[in-house]
């Protein structure tokens, strides 16, 4: 493919991947599902196609999108859901890399137990894109948003561990499981600390993040060099972009200057904007390469093939979640999953069992396989099916299902929360101006009559100022507390207030761009103005209390 060529299919895969956005808000279907269908749409027509490498995959595409969502979680949340998201992410992968194992050896015509374990690991482990992509839109409670972030952020680490231990038994026809689990304790922990280690070095270089464009050189850099930090010392690598993840994500409040995190979110949700769309369409494009292998396989070694992979895939996940589910209280608290120790609803149970999509990674961790890996070709198509299944099948219907089992977030109560948060804010900074002006009182004599009157007043402003916010807030908080449903209220003075201020700041740009086209405000002037103006919408809400 000519670099002509290259060009031309990047720029083409945009416009697919913008106008699958457009479509996906107004039709409510998954972008993540319709991407991979247009795919393999593209792939079944004549003309050039991209072969997905799985190098390039593991090491530029991986990276980004863990650290991006592992900024995006919450260590706290996952931290109080430790036990489902380590017994999602690690025992469940572990299981279904076995019994598809077990299936293949047993089942499938010439099939080794190697083989089909390093086909059950590239598809073990679930990829929540699709699952998150519509879950926060239909509201999905908090609690399972976070298990399901939570497990996609750990899983690869194990899936591609045991894959690794598998691939090696395929080639060398040993396997050691007493020496495998140590590998993967190390893999596992030295990944941790080469995570936790790169994330030190970036809390180290805050000076930096205090300039917005030294904070996203920094923040752009850090997954890579965790990753290749992890590789280098024969971690796990994609552990350690995790780890760095959340503990820079975990820091960042207190890290990095306002405009560096406004201007940092906005590239990382660029990027991962462009990598998942590009990742979904690569997924389908694979399809005629992975079909052209299975020429030398009689019609039936597929078929059991497939519905060995399928079913463990769709089967042991609800089965695994059931049984955790059910252990008695005296064990659930010990062995259990859950917040503080609370079994999930029979609801929950059944959208965390639909949640499972599986993406790219395990396209691209079966690629991995060395060419001279016994019914590779079979491995593949295997993988592919379970991918093209789980993410265009319950991708699609994840909503109508989570709709229909009633779980939607308490948006009242969140919303609530928020107002009281930024009650004690507004509280706290009230306090601090008592502060000022008290110091400002005891010592009259360290400051010049002018000085003291100027601060004076820019105290009492402040106050006055702050004061109609607490207000306001408070406004919400009645509101909300007196709401008698989970629908969120509707405020007709809020909505009024809303609407006026957006009426006056476009009316603000309108005269400003006057300005500029008649001569009067040069166009850096504009570009500072409109900037601030941007910054003042940006504060207002999206149309919530």
């Amino acid at each position: 493919m000519t670099a002509e060529t290259l060009l031309l299919f990047v720029l083409a895969a945009v416009a697919v991947v913008v106008a699958v956005r457009w479509l996906a808000g107004r039709t409510g279907l998954p972008a993540a599902a319709i991407l991979p269908v247009i795919g393999i749409t593209y792939a079944l027509l004549p003309g050039p196609n991209v072969v997905l490498e799985p190098e390039i995959v593991l090491t530029f595409v991986l990276p980004p999108l863990l650290y991006s969502a592992a900024l995006d979680s919450s260590l706290l949340a996952i931290r109080r859901n430790v036990r489902i998201v380590v017994s999602l992410s690690v025992i469940l992968v572990l299981i279904t890399a076995l019994v598809i194992g077990f299936g293949f050896h047993h089942l499938v015509a010439g099939a080794t137990l190697a083989a089909g374990i390093a086909v059950g690991a590239a598809v073990a482990p679930p990829d929540p894109v699709a699952a998150l992509a519509v879950g926060r839109k239909v509201g999905l409670p908090p609690r399972l948003v976070t298990i399901i972030q939570g497990e996609g952020l750990l899983n690869d680490a194990t899936a591609l561990t045991i894959l690794s231990f598998a691939s090696a038994a395929v080639i060398g026809g040993e396997f050691s499981p007493t020496a495998a689990a140590v590998r993967f304790v190390v893999a596992a922990v030295g990944g941790a600390a080469a995570g936790a280690a790169v994330a030190y070095v970036v809390r180290l270089l805050r000076p930096l993040n205090r300039d917005p464009m030294s904070a996203n050189a920094v923040s752009l850099a850090t997954p890579f060099a965790a990753y290749l930090l992890g590789e280098h010392l024969h971690v796990s690598g994609v552990l350690a972009v995790v780890v760095a993840g959340l503990v820079v994500g975990h820091h960042a409040p207190r890290a990095a200057s306002g405009a560096s995190r406004l201007q940092t979110n906005a590239v990382w949700r660029l990027v991962d904007f462009l990598l998942e769309g590009f990742v979904f369409l690569l997924i389908g494009q694979q399809l005629p390469e992975v079909i052209r292998g299975l020429r030398q396989y009689q019609t039936s070694t597929v078929v059991i093939a497939v519905a060995v992979s399928v079913g463990a895939v769709l089967l042991i996940r609800p089965v695994w979640l059931l049984l955790t589910q059910s252990l008695p209280r005296s064990l659930h608290s010990r062995l259990g999953t859950g917040q503080h120790s609370d079994k999930l609803t029979g609801r929950e149970v059944t959208a965390l069992s639909w949640a499972g999509t599986r993406g790219v990674i395990s396209l691209a961790a079966v690629f991995t396989l060395p060419r001279v890996t016994p019914d590779r070709d079979l491995l593949l198509f295997c993988t592919l099916v379970v991918v093209l299944v789980t993410l265009v099948g319950q991708g699609l219907t994840f909503a109508p299902l989570v709709r229909r089992l009633g779980l939607r977030a308490d948006e009242v109560d969140e919303a609530r929360l928020r107002n009281e948060a930024r009650s004690a804010s507004v509280r706290a900074a009230l306090d601090r101006l008592d502060d000022l002006d008290r110091e400002r009182r005891e010592e009259p004599a360290a400051r010049d009559l002018e000085e003291d009157a100027s601060e004076a007043e820019a105290i009492q402003t402040m106050r006055g100022l702050l004061g109609q916010r607490l207000a306001r807030y408070q406004g919400r908080i009645d509101l909300l507390q007196n709401a008698e449903s989970l629908e969120m209220p509707v405020s007709p003075r809020y909505e009024a207030a809303l609407r006026i201020r957006r009426a006056a700041m476009d009316a603000q740009r309108e005269e400003l761009l006057r300005w500029r086209d008649a001569g009067t405000l040069p166009d850096e002037g504009l570009r500072v103005l409109e900037r601030e103006l941007d910054h003042e919408e940006r504060l207002l809400p999206d149309r919530r209390p």
